[in-house]
């Protein structure tokens, strides 16, 4: 399932929060900060979609993600790879080094890390 960019925006929040009760949600917005109820009703939304949950103190609620920034983020990628690239992991890693314009070391660094993971499934 996907979020919306104002929900994404908001996940960004959370995660850096870790949790957060609605005033530290608003607080992590910079200004103009959006209404509370708007922020209400995406948190109702992400609920609804599997992605926040909170635990209830009184009248108060303290919201959580239930997914991790990398698991939500490796499953977008996953679909950019299905969905544009024919299910090809090579062809995303094609265009995502020929057009993003990465410098020399950054390519090393690509390098380096794709050679760590081949060393990893060779053991």
């Amino acid at each position: 399932m996907k979020l919306s960019k104002k929900e994404e925006e908001l996940m960004e929040h959370l995660w850096s929060l870790e949790k957060g009760f609605m005033k530290d949600i608003l607080d992590a917005y910079p200004e103009p900060k959006p209404a509370t109820t708007t922020i209400a009703t995406l948190l109702k939304r992400m609920a609804d979609k599997g992605f926040v949950s909170y635990t209830t103190y009184g009248n108060s609620r303290e919201y959580y993600p239930l997914k991790a920034k990398a698991e939500y983020f490796s499953t977008h990628v996953n679909g950019l790879i299905k969905s544009f690239f024919n299910n090809s992991a090579s062809q995303f890693a094609s265009f995502f080094t020929r057009e993003t314009n990465l410098s020399e070391k950054e390519l090393e660094e690509l390098k380096n890390i794709i050679d760590q993971e081949i060393q990893k499934k060779k053991k």
